[in-house]
Protein backbone atom coordinates (compact mmCIF):
# COMPACT_ATOMS: atom_id res chain seq x y z
CA UNK A 1 0.00 0.00 0.00
CA UNK A 2 3.21 2.14 0.76
CA UNK A 3 3.96 2.07 -2.61
CA UNK A 4 0.53 3.22 -4.09
CA UNK A 5 0.69 6.08 -1.51
CA UNK A 6 4.06 7.09 -3.29
CA UNK A 7 2.75 7.27 -6.02
CA UNK A 8 -0.23 9.64 -5.90
CA UNK A 9 2.04 11.78 -3.59
CA UNK A 10 4.84 11.83 -6.08
CA UNK A 11 2.20 12.01 -9.30
CA UNK A 12 0.87 15.35 -8.20
CA UNK A 13 1.48 18.69 -7.88
CA UNK A 14 -0.90 20.42 -5.93
CA UNK A 15 -2.11 19.87 -2.66
CA UNK A 16 -4.46 21.47 -0.31
CA UNK A 17 -2.55 22.58 3.04
CA UNK A 18 -4.77 23.43 6.24
CA UNK A 19 -3.33 25.38 8.96
CA UNK A 20 -4.50 26.16 12.80
CA UNK A 21 -5.53 30.34 12.64
CA UNK A 22 -6.86 30.39 16.31
CA UNK A 23 -8.61 27.42 16.37
CA UNK A 24 -10.18 27.73 13.22
CA UNK A 25 -8.97 26.17 10.17
CA UNK A 26 -7.36 27.92 7.43
CA UNK A 27 -6.56 26.22 3.77
CA UNK A 28 -4.26 27.13 0.72
CA UNK A 29 -4.09 25.40 -2.39
CA UNK A 30 -0.04 24.78 -2.68
CA UNK A 31 2.41 23.87 -5.15
CA UNK A 32 4.74 21.35 -4.14
CA UNK A 33 7.40 18.87 -4.55
CA UNK A 34 8.09 15.57 -2.76
CA UNK A 35 11.94 14.37 -1.79
CA UNK A 36 12.90 10.69 -3.26
CA UNK A 37 11.61 9.02 0.32
CA UNK A 38 8.01 10.76 0.64
CA UNK A 39 9.13 11.75 3.70
CA UNK A 40 9.26 15.64 3.17
CA UNK A 41 7.38 17.83 1.31
CA UNK A 42 8.31 21.13 0.56
CA UNK A 43 6.08 24.24 -0.72
CA UNK A 44 6.86 28.08 -0.99
CA UNK A 45 4.89 30.96 0.86
CA UNK A 46 6.00 34.39 1.48
CA UNK A 47 6.40 35.77 5.12
CA UNK A 48 3.22 38.31 5.20
CA UNK A 49 0.88 35.41 4.64
CA UNK A 50 -1.70 34.41 7.04
CA UNK A 51 -0.55 30.33 6.25
CA UNK A 52 3.28 31.86 7.30
CA UNK A 53 2.01 33.45 10.49
CA UNK A 54 -0.43 30.02 11.41
CA UNK A 55 2.79 27.92 10.56
CA UNK A 56 4.79 29.67 12.96
CA UNK A 57 2.37 29.69 15.77
CA UNK A 58 1.43 25.66 15.11
CA UNK A 59 3.39 23.46 13.00
CA UNK A 60 0.62 20.98 12.98
CA UNK A 61 -0.23 20.48 9.32
CA UNK A 62 -2.88 18.82 7.41
CA UNK A 63 -2.29 18.06 3.54
CA UNK A 64 -4.71 16.79 0.83
CA UNK A 65 -3.64 15.21 -2.08
CA UNK A 66 -6.23 13.67 -4.87
CA UNK A 67 -7.02 11.98 -8.19
CA UNK A 68 -10.30 13.72 -8.79
CA UNK A 69 -9.04 15.54 -12.00
CA UNK A 70 -8.14 12.07 -13.75
CA UNK A 71 -10.66 8.83 -11.72
CA UNK A 72 -14.59 8.68 -11.67
CA UNK A 73 -15.90 9.88 -8.21
CA UNK A 74 -16.19 6.00 -7.62
CA UNK A 75 -13.08 5.51 -7.53
CA UNK A 76 -11.30 8.81 -6.35
CA UNK A 77 -8.22 8.99 -4.51
CA UNK A 78 -7.63 10.92 -1.69
CA UNK A 79 -3.94 11.25 0.44
CA UNK A 80 -4.05 13.00 3.87
CA UNK A 81 -0.77 13.76 5.11
CA UNK A 82 -0.31 14.38 8.58
CA UNK A 83 2.58 16.81 9.41
CA UNK A 84 4.59 19.37 11.12
CA UNK A 85 6.28 22.47 9.09
CA UNK A 86 9.57 23.13 9.96
CA UNK A 87 12.12 25.99 7.51
CA UNK A 88 14.74 25.17 5.99
CA UNK A 89 17.94 26.24 7.61
CA UNK A 90 20.61 24.36 5.71
CA UNK A 91 21.73 26.52 2.31
CA UNK A 92 22.52 23.59 0.69
CA UNK A 93 19.20 21.67 1.62
CA UNK A 94 17.39 25.09 0.21
CA UNK A 95 19.30 25.40 -2.73
CA UNK A 96 17.95 22.21 -3.94
CA UNK A 97 14.51 22.41 -2.89
CA UNK A 98 14.75 26.03 -4.68
CA UNK A 99 15.89 24.00 -7.56
CA UNK A 100 12.96 21.59 -7.38
CA UNK A 101 10.12 23.77 -7.12
CA UNK A 102 11.83 25.83 -10.21
CA UNK A 103 12.26 22.14 -12.20
CA UNK A 104 8.54 21.30 -11.44
CA UNK A 105 7.34 24.84 -11.11
CA UNK A 106 8.81 27.00 -13.46
CA UNK A 107 6.20 29.54 -13.19
CA UNK A 108 6.72 30.00 -9.58
CA UNK A 109 10.31 31.82 -10.36
CA UNK A 110 9.34 35.65 -9.31
CA UNK A 111 7.30 34.41 -6.60
CA UNK A 112 10.41 32.13 -4.77
CA UNK A 113 13.03 35.23 -6.03
CA UNK A 114 10.75 37.41 -3.81
CA UNK A 115 12.25 39.20 -0.86
CA UNK A 116 9.53 37.97 1.16
CA UNK A 117 9.73 34.09 0.04
CA UNK A 118 10.17 31.54 2.75
CA UNK A 119 10.77 27.72 1.65
CA UNK A 120 8.65 25.68 3.65
CA UNK A 121 9.31 21.59 4.83
CA UNK A 122 6.65 19.52 5.90
CA UNK A 123 7.96 16.39 8.00
CA UNK A 124 5.54 13.44 7.51
CA UNK A 125 4.10 11.80 10.35
CA UNK A 126 1.89 9.01 8.68
CA UNK A 127 -0.78 9.24 5.48
CA UNK A 128 -4.58 8.10 5.26
CA UNK A 129 -5.50 6.65 1.91
CA UNK A 130 -8.93 6.91 1.06
CA UNK A 131 -9.49 4.57 -2.06
CA UNK A 132 -12.91 5.23 -3.33
CA UNK A 133 -15.91 6.10 -0.74
CA UNK A 134 -15.14 3.80 1.61
CA UNK A 135 -11.62 1.88 1.45
CA UNK A 136 -9.37 3.69 3.95
CA UNK A 137 -5.07 2.65 4.13
CA UNK A 138 -3.08 4.28 6.98
CA UNK A 139 0.56 4.04 7.30
CA UNK A 140 3.21 5.85 9.87
CA UNK A 141 6.09 7.18 8.72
Amino acid sequence: MLDQIKALARGKNMCVLATDAGGRPHCSLMAYVIDENCREIFMVTHKNTQKYRNLINNPAVSLLIDSRENAPRSRVLALTVDGSFHLIEENAKRNRVKAMLLEEHPHLADFLNHAQAELLCVKVNSFLLLDGISEAHYQQM
